[in-house]
């Protein structure tokens, strides 16, 4: 645990304060390079997305269709498409205001970003997870790989179940991020899944993000 995480306990009990989006983008764009030292030395990179852009007007679940859920602490993330069932921990801002990604000694860990609301409520939700370590492929590793219609469902700790259906999985490069695109609420529950793609080098480690686009499609 961080710095910047407070204990199960208090996360429960204590009143939710988040920044505004505008905050939230501009500290992302800045810094969400959850691999800056990933190996990239694999013989195969990580997947990459095949165009599928985010277009919320994609035919499938219509937005607002499914009621959203109120608070609850994400406890586990599930992508049957590419075979991820991981916890999911709470992560904050490190010292130096980038997302503080979770411990990347243990591949199959993600991290909910505790400045946007919780999965399934009204809002977008944000979890991170690494692509890789020093020793291979790591939770989002398949990330790319995904497509419209592909399922992300998050296990909460009020028992229920968020299910969300991708519409859209892109890559941006870091220095070009598209902040307001990405993050911003649009007026539904929606979650984005995000995690380093694009190019690699050993000065500089990944050089974009990838970022599913989905939104609440069932609660079970």
């Amino acid at each position: 645990m961080s710095a910047f995480e407070p204990d199960e306990a208090e996360w429960e009990a204590r009143p939710r304060r988040r920044a505004p989006w505008g905050v939230i983008a501009l500290v992302l764009l800045t810094g969400l390079a959850l691999i800056r030292n990933g190996s990239g030395e694999f013989d195969v990179g990580p997947p990459q997305p095949a165009g599928a852009a985010a277009d919320s007007r994609t035919p499938g679940i219509v937005a607002g269709t499914v009621p959203p859920l109120p608070y609850a602490v994400p406890e586990r993330v599930r992508i049957p498409a590419i075979q991820v069932d991981a916890p999911v921990l709470p992560v904050g801002l490190d010292a130096e205001g980038w997302v503080d990604a979770p411990p990347p000694q243990d591949p199959n860990l993600a991290g909910w970003f505790t400045g946007a609301v919780s999965p399934g409520e009204k809002g977008t939700s944000v979890v991170v997870g690494h692509v890789d370590n020093a020793q291979g492929p790591a939770v989002f590793y398949g990330l790319g790989a995904l497509k419209k219609g592909n399922r992300v469902e998050i296990v909460r700790k009020d028992g229920k179940t968020a299910v969300f259906e991708i519409y859209g999985i892109e890559v941006f490069a870091k220095n070009d991020f598209p902040g307001d695109r990405v993050y911003a609420s649009k007026g539904t529950a929606e979650l984005r899944v995000i995690t380093c793609g694009g190019g690699f080098t050993q000065q500089n480690g990944y050089d974009g993000n990838v970022v599913a686009f989905a939104r609440l499609a069932e609660v079970r």
